[in-house]
């Protein structure tokens, strides 16, 4: 009997020390290894919707936060444009658009959860893109007279208008889509879908901008751009009227003068409604969402800024119907996340050692088919 009890008393011990080593484990394993942002552009109270991120890229969501203005409303990608919602650099500061009231609100990030810190008068009408470099932050107004506007901003997200940084684009009715300031911070370029123009500035000391230079694309439908970090611009295309599957990406280097010249010229997405795209940190792939066909193909970046379609260049397949409207990748280069607002759903991908994408599966619960714009992701 006395031996018996010994056994058990042995056994408890053993359980009393291996638990909390397996508890601490799961702890570790359930601990928000960063989040994900989405925008839900809602015309009567527009907000943010956060999600914590998983160590192996799966979301849970968190909570809704205010940005204390209005968005566009409407249904299935309403802004037209890619950036809307924006992350800083460093990810300490989210900044979103509210194109209903014409304002951009700044959250201080801290993992999933956001605290409002300032709301701004974007400087026009309808702004729909965000672009950050350092202290310049500025605003692409897409309504009335098209333009972008600067700011600066404090290490707590407080915004500062820049005096005389507006600055009108090519045309009033340019169907301005997004912008994105140059990997050294000299340029700042933006597209026009209407005109098919992609308008370069150069950043002065002072934070304006120079004169306008007007490039036009090499390929039909330019709507985002991106840089990468060796400086090569790079330009979703939605390709030509009544093309099948003929959207494309091209690559651009910039000159001093701040005009374009081409590296690689309209390759083929093989998908259609190619929209947005989204380059790893490390600045070796490109994928681009292709909206028409529920698809997100993947590219290559050489060291010259060529792109090379990964093989079989369609990588990534959402949901039937899904409308992708944007993307995003985590900010350790390891997950990449689709906006499939027509089905109210994000779509999860692994970016594996080759580029490719592995299909993790999708989280729902989004309302559908609505005018959600927008997603971020550190």
């Amino acid at each position: 009997m006395r031996k018996a009890v010994h056994i058990l008393w042995m056994v408890a011990l053993a359980i009393s020390v291996v638990s909390p080593a397996r508890s601490n484990a799961q702890d570790e394993r359930s601990k928000s290894a960063g989040a994900v942002f989405v925008m839900t552009n809602a015309a009567d109270r527009n907000e943010i919707i956060s999600y914590k991120r998983a160590a192996d890229g799966s979301l849970q969501e968190g909570r809704k936060f205010a940005t204390g203005g209005r968005g566009s409303g409407g249904n299935n990608d309403p802004l037209e444009s890619q950036g809307s919602l924006t992350l800083s650099q460093d990810h300490t500061l989210l900044f979103a658009v509210n194109a209903g009231s014409g304002e951009i609100s700044v959250f201080q990030v801290h993992g999933s959860d956001l605290s409002l810190v300032d709301k701004q008068p974007s400087g026009g009408s309808e702004p729909n893109a965000i672009a950050q470099n350092g202290r310049l932050v500025y605003v692409l107004n897409a309504g009335g007279s098209s333009n972008v506007t600067g700011f600066r901003v404090n290490e707590d997200g407080r915004l500062h208008p820049i005096p005389h940084s507006l600055s009108f684009l090519s045309t009033n009715t340019s169907g301005a889509a997004s912008l994105a300031f140059s990997t050294n911070g000299q340029f700042l370029a933006v597209t026009e879908r209407a005109t098919n123009n992609i308008d370069v500035f150069s950043v002065q000391k002072n934070g304006t901008l120079s004169p306008i230079v007007i490039n036009p694309s090499v390929g039909p439908g330019a709507f985002s751009v991106v840089f990468a970090p060796n400086g090569a611009a790079l330009v979703g295309e939605t390709g030509p009227s009544g093309g099948q599957n003929a959207s494309a990406i091209s690559s651009y280097s910039v000159s001093s003068n701040g005009s374009l010249t081409p590296i690689s010229a309209s390759i083929p997405t093989l998908g259609a409604a190619t929209c947005w795209n989204a380059v790893t940190p490390n600045g070796e792939w490109v994928y681009t969402s292709n909206a028409g066909t529920s698809t997100i193909s993947g590219f290559t970046i050489g060291a010259n800024g060529a792109l090379t379609p990964l093989p079989g260049t369609i990588v990534g397949i959402n949901p039937t119907g899904a409308t992708n409207l944007d993307i995003a990748i985590s900010s350790d280069g390891k997950f990449l996340y689709s906006l499939d607002a027509k089905v109210g759903m994000i779509s999860i991908f692994a970016i594996q050692s080759d580029g490719t994408l592995s299909n993790l599966g999708t989280i729902g619960g989004l309302p559908q088919n609505v005018g959600f714009n927008g997603i971020a992701a550190i």
